[in-house]
């Protein structure tokens, strides 16, 4: 078995090494024939097992646009989804469902919605409750496969909400000041005796980066190497230390004059080290040092890989504890490469992570007709992508002020930076817009201070692949659930069970348990607040029950989304914020309610073979007597234990087991108790009279009733099953402002301070139109785009509102 030292394994970066071991083995075998048969077959091995692993596990990304960066509660939040691969970023139309959730500091969930994907693009909307406490929260959204790996890769932003229930909007007392001060050994580690580099991150309790300077001391009070931030709060600074188990420390001079003092990472007696420089503008420097008897004169590897291809595969040889390689920049992907250091043993020993700006992506211009307009005027909004492929694009509108003080990701960032690091980057967009020095050197320390790690070598060197927990959607919804034994608790492995939305549109799913318990409904559009009803075949399996499981993820990144601060510099703001959202709660339209897509109503089995509408037939009382005088095609026999069905096939041949018998979609698998139910209570009787297969079991026929209104009209339910009320898909919501188009519309005496203009998230080139609220200032106008081929692009634009022109 590999080992992976536990401080490289919370930095290293290999999600995608199948490629890279893959070239690796192949320069062994055919490049360097010294290794022993058995250490090549090794390698092989492990080369089969990573692109295996890859891919079973494909990545898969997405990035959500939200209309604002701040909201008042009562307010609405407007989202768009771009679902992508994780590659190439082109959109991907595998996952039908994504999972958006807004969660408060402590990562509880307050609000949650299930949305539809089509054609890798969804929208939905939250309305924010009115009783919402002022904070920052957190919206992430993942889709259920990847729910198979870690939160951190699950999209995350942060927004931020004030309650203005009262007119100071929730001013508290600005706290003391809270830092975060991290180190960073470049390559993974401090080795005594080994000039290293350091590198520097000093964030404040909501995580943006600030200014800073300090001074690293060795035990005796030394000064050893001083560094300053640069963007960000991000820094580095090279020193030497000494010898292993001596403690450093770096004492750091944080804003408004204090001064704390922070333990610096372990000093090992002997490791590796790698060091990065730009030894040309065509070329990287990679500068290998090892100290330890065993380590000093070994053969190395290093592996270079970015957007899941490998760049470079060599060896070298230490000579004296030192190698030197050379990497044309040319070979790598654009984004983010991993150099990776084997040792000898083809262990993970250090790994680097470089920055390759890519190309420019998709170009957005987006202006208005005018620069300043007055309040209630018509305002065209010009948008244009670049020529080539098709994009989908997404347009929001809204008021700038002392609030709103940071800003939306954008996408390129996103799917560039943000996406590929672990933890939060602040302002990736930066790095992507401008190439000069200063960029470069602020993405070199951006390098040193955040990795990432996509698997566990154990998963990847298993004999045998563990099963997947979460399924992608790839035709719908997919519920989850568990068998267990009703007296124990124990899991119940190869029991059949069933889920039903009991409707006038028969929706029915099937599963077998796994040896876990584990079944899975697929489920198909499920939409809206619906009673769902899961259970066993209470004739055969009545020891068990089923429970469903919640869709939504229960784990968690690291971290949150801080501590909001209203200071009394925001009086005013809050004040202004306060009146607006008590007027627009008082006299603007209330938010549209959501409405469901039509829905496919053919039933799950298709076109039946009989159809029988009952009020075309003399009414009877009792089911037995409707069963023999009008329905030919099913055959009703009574045993010792009370009523059968025989569904005759096409042949007229009576098949000997009882077909699956629905009421509005659900099983009843005692036909007795369908037979004591009222006939008068239902509209109409489908029969399959040929061998129906639903998921992985068989049954001779269907026999299929309806009620008139598809709510099982008052029929009791198995004492075994389970009714649970189910959140389904989130419906749509159009989103609404006024126009004033007539002079009567313009001298409307209702007020309209909206802060939020436009909202679009299906834009597309043409003109756009809107109307200016009754609210003076700036607004800002972003633009989010994705095109097939995988080019992301945002634009920018401002305008204002000014009382009278």
């Amino acid at each position: 078995m590999l080992y992976l030292p536990p401080p490289l394994l919370r930095r290293f970066s290999l999600a995608r090494l199948a490629y890279v071991v893959t070239g690796l083995a192949g320069w062994l075998l055919v490049g360097n024939p010294a290794p022993a048969l058995a250490q090549a077959d090794s390698l092989q091995t492990i080369a089969r097992r990573l692109t295996s692993y890859q891919q079973r596990l494909p990545a898969e990304k997405l990035f959500l646009h939200l209309d604002r960066p701040s909201y008042v509660s009562g307010e609405t939040l407007w989202f768009k989804v771009y679902a992508v691969a994780g590659s190439s970023h082109q959109p991907l139309p595998a996952s039908k469902i994504a999972y958006v959730e807004v969660l408060s500091s402590g990562n509880k969930a307050v609000l949650q919605a299930q949305v539809a994907l089509k054609q890798a693009t969804g929208r939905g909307s939250f309305v924010l409750p009115a009783t919402l406490p002022s904070g920052r929260y957190t919206v992430r959204a993942y889709t259920s496969w990847m729910q198979n790996f870690s939160p951190e890769l699950y999209f995350h932003t942060t927004i931020t909400v004030v309650n203005t229930s009262t007119p100071a909007g929730g001013i508290t007392p600005t706290p003391a000041a809270a830092y975060d001060v991290q180190f960073f050994p470049e390559g993974g580690y401090l080795v005594a005796g080994i000039k290293s580099t350091l590198g520097v991150k000093i964030t404040n309790s909501a995580g943006q980066g600030i200014a800073a300077e300090g001074t690293l001391l060795d035990k005796n009070g030394v000064s050893v190497g001083r560094f300053s931030t640069l963007r960000f709060g991000l820094g580095r600074v090279e020193f030497t230390p000494a010898q292993a188990g001596t403690a450093y420390k770096a004492v750091v001079q944080l804003p408004n004059r204090q001064t704390a003092t922070y333990a610096l990472p372990a000093v090992q007696e002997q490791g590796s080290v790698l060091h990065l420089t730009e030894g040309s503008a065509e070329q990287l420097r990679v500068t290998v040092r090892s100290r330890g008897a065993a380590l000093e004169n070994e053969q190395v590897f290093l592996l270079a890989h970015a957007g899941q291809k490998v760049a470079l595969a060599t060896a070298g040889q230490l000579v004296d504890g030192q190698a030197v390689f050379v990497v044309n920049k040319s070979q790598l992907a654009a984004g983010v490469a991993h150099l990776t250091l084997f040792n000898s043993r083809r262990q993970p020993v250090c790994e680097r992570l470089y920055f390759s700006r890519p190309p420019t992506g998709l170009t957005l211009t987006v202006q208005t007709d005018k620069a300043q307009y007055a309040r209630r005027e018509k305002v065209t909004l010009q948008l244009q992508a670049a020529s080539g492929p098709a994009a989908s694009l997404s347009v929001a509108v809204y008021q700038l002020d002392s609030l709103t003080t940071t800003a939306n990701p954008d996408i390129a960032g996103y799917l560039w930076l943000t996406s590929e690091l672990k933890g939060p980057v602040e302002q990736p967009g930066y790095y992507l817009k401008t190439a000069n020095q200063e960029v470069a050197a602020a993405a070199d320390n951006l390098m040193l201070t955040q990795g990432w790690s996509r698997f566990r070598w154990d998963d990847v060197l298993a004999e045998k692949a563990p099963p997947v927990a979460f399924l992608p959607e790839l035709n719908g919804h997919v519920v989850r659930g568990r068998v267990v034994n009703r007296s124990t608790g124990a899991p119940g492995a190869g029991v059949a069970s069933y889920l039903s939305a009991p409707s006038r549109h028969i929706r029915l799913a099937t599963a077998v348990s796994k040896a876990d318990g584990s079944v899975q409904f697929e489920m198909g559009e499920l939409y809206g607040r619906r009673q769902v009803i899961a259970q066993t075949n209470s004739l055969r399996d009545s020891m068990y029950r089923v429970e469903l499981q919640p869709p939504f993820s229960a784990r968690f990144a690291a971290g949150g989304a801080g501590q909001l601060t209203l200071s009394e510099s925001l009086a005013a703001s809050l004040q202004r914020r306060y009146v607006q959202a008590q007027v627009q709660q008082r006299y603007a339209a209330r938010p549209s309610s959501y409405t469901l897509p039509a829905v496919d109503s053919t039933a799950f089995y298709g076109r039946p073979s009989e159809q029988y509408r009952l009020d075309d037939y003399t009414r009877f009382k009792v089911m037995e007597e409707v069963m023999r005088e009008y329905v030919p095609g099913v055959m009703v026999r009574i045993r010792k234990d009370g009523f059968h069905f025989r569904v005759l096939d096409d042949n007229s041949q009576s098949v000997t087991e009882n077909p699956l018998v629905l009421l509005d979609g659900m099983p009843v698998f005692n036909i007795n108790r369908i037979m004591a139910f009222d006939p008068l209570k239902v509209q109409k009787l489908d029969v399959v009279t040929t061998r129906y297969f639903i998921g992985g079991l068989v049954y001779d026929g269907v026999v299929s009733y309806t009620t008139y209104k598809g709510d099982l009209a008052g029929f009791p339910l198995d004492a075994h099953a389970l009714l649970q009320e189910y959140e389904g898909l989130q419906g749509q919501r159009e989103f609404y402002a006024p126009r004033y188009d007539t002079p009567q519309a313009r001298k409307s005496r209702l007020p309209d301070f909206r802060n939020l203009l436009y909202w679009n998230p299906d834009a597309s080139a043409a003109p756009l139109t809107f109307y200016t609220s009754d609210q003076v200032g700036r607004y800002l106008v972003v633009v989010q785009g994705l095109a097939e081929n995988g080019q992301a692009g945002s634009a920018t634009f401002t305008f204002e509102v000014k009382p009278a022109l």
